[in-house]
């Protein structure tokens, strides 16, 4: 991700749904050294932010309704989520929750896109989002797994205005052309029963080593760490509660 920062179109904010608050708190704590704080109002659900030093990075949050699956979940910023929710529908999508506002912090609602991923549209208004991006412990990189991915760039593209770099086996999205996600095609290896999702990367200054912390936390290492030709590391994770991530490492640029 070349954003340290949220603009519109782009990540701005990333939130966990848990069934084990307290669970997760623990190990995204002992991970990438959180420091959290949960809304004491009784109207905010248990909503915990998630802190680098000062600067608020995720959220963690207990379960809203039922049936909904613990998981990862990405938000993209946006000036208006009322004009941003009816581009969605008309571009083919649905909004599942919302337009809504958030105390006074923003408006947000809930959508999913044509192939079945679910995102979420934020307008900031005393909340821009994370005040920190692409950096250890911080949001570095969101990716789609779809099993459409050429009605994926439509929609995309349509509601957002991203730019897309394709290349034989992988596609990036943009702003402008700088690239801070991208998109992988779902293929028989994925159970069917696994829908099309946003999934987030946490920047780390070593994969290997947050993978093992990882596995020594009760999670769960589902792809081994990963050097790509470029110098970067991957690797992907699922924590005690069954929520998948992955967690990513850029080299410093020369």
């Amino acid at each position: 991700m070349k954003l340290d920062k949220p603009v519109t179109g782009g990540p701005c904010w990333t939130e966990l749904g848990t069934t084990d608050l307290a669970g997760a708190k623990q190990f995204y704590e002992s991970l990438f050294g959180w420091r959290t704080e949960t809304d004491p109002r009784q109207e905010a659900g248990g909503y915990t932010v998630a802190h680098l030093g000062d600067a608020a990075v995720a959220a963690l949050t207990p379960l809203y309704q039922e049936g909904q699956p613990v998981s990862w979940n990405v938000s993209f910023a946006v000036p208006d989520a009322d004009a941003a929710a009816e581009q969605v529908t008309q571009a083919g999508g649905t909004v599942l929750v919302g337009p809504m506002d958030v105390f006074d912090v923003g408006r947000f609602a809930v959508a999913v896109d044509p192939t079945g991923a679910v995102f979420q549209l934020w307008q900031a208004r005393s909340f821009a989002g994370a005040g920190v991006l692409n950096a250890p412990g911080a949001l570095g990189w969101v990716e789609l797994m779809t099993r459409a991915p050429e009605r994926a760039v439509e929609f995309y593209t349509t509601v957002f205005g991203w730019t897309v770099n394709a290349s034989e086996h992988y596609t990036q999205w943009g702003i402008a052309g700088d690239d801070f996600g991208g998109m992988m095609t779902m293929d028989d290896k994925f159970p069917h029963e696994v829908p099309a999702h946003w999934l987030p990367y946490f920047a780390v200054v070593d994969v290997v080593a947050t993978a093992g912390d990882a596995a020594r936390a009760g999670g769960t290492v589902l792809m081994e760490p990963t050097s790509m030709p470029n110098g970067r590391g991957l690797a992907m994770l699922r924590d005690p509660q069954g929520a998948v991530f992955g967690v990513y490492h850029e080299p410093p640029q020369p």
